[in-house]
């Protein structure tokens, strides 16, 4: 029963993530780097950008796999099924669900993107609090920092740089959509803080759901 109230709480904290990311798609004034890199992707393809975050996040799942390979927890497997969830998600309520909104005022679109990232903070902060699955990117970080003999922090920084950097090059060179932008900078500086904010808060509340009866 326990397992079950943490499965079902981490459930719908990925659909809280995934509307929180559809709604800073939506606002178009920045991603954070992983996510503009996969919005340009989509700018430059015919795939949708919940489809290219399902593949990006699958890929990061193989390449733990192949750093850790028999050390790789078995449980981290469900970050495959977490990948597909996100990325439908993300489809639906960006194509669908908010498909006929229409932003005309810059300071709609600002409180529109900080109520993505406050809501993807909470999402987050309670999938991390709950520990049952490790977000992919985040898993491969972890994973390369251990075969690298380097700190977590500074694999991620680095994956952001050259997400960013990469983002700016399809922007140069074929024309896509900046989608590093404002929004980018603002994320780096309250998305860490809120994330502390929320986990402080969440972690009793956790305890206290997911007491076994």
């Amino acid at each position: 029963m326990q397992q079950m109230k943490r499965l079902s709480l981490m459930v719908i904290s990925m659909v809280f993530v995934a509307f929180s990311a559809s709604l800073t798609i939506k606002a178009a004034i920045g991603l954070a780097a992983w996510d503009a890199i996969a919005q340009s992707l989509a700018h430059l393809s015919a795939i949708k950008v919940g489809t290219i975050g399902m593949i990006l996040n699958i890929s990061c799942v193989f390449g733990q796999l192949l750093l850790l390979k028999s050390a790789f927890p078995p449980r981290q497997l469900l970050q495959i099924p977490v990948s597909v969830l996100l990325g439908v998600l993300i489809n639906y309520f960006y194509y669908t669900l908010f498909a006929s909104l229409t932003l005309t005022h810059y300071v709609f679109t600002l409180l529109l993107f900080l109520t993505g990232t406050v809501l993807a903070a909470f999402a987050v902060s309670m999938v991390m609090t709950l520990n049952i699955v490790t977000f992919p990117l985040e898993g491969f970080c972890m994973a390369l920092a251990e075969k690298t003999h380097t700190r977590f922090a500074v694999i991620r920084q680095m994956v952001d740089v050259l997400a960013v950097l990469l983002t700016v090059l399809l922007t140069l060179s074929v024309g896509v959509p900046m989608t590093a932008r404002e929004g980018t900078v603002i994320g780096m500086l309250i998305f860490a803080p809120l994330l502390g904010f929320f986990i402080k808060r969440l972690q009793p509340i956790v305890e206290n759901v997911t007491v076994e009866e």
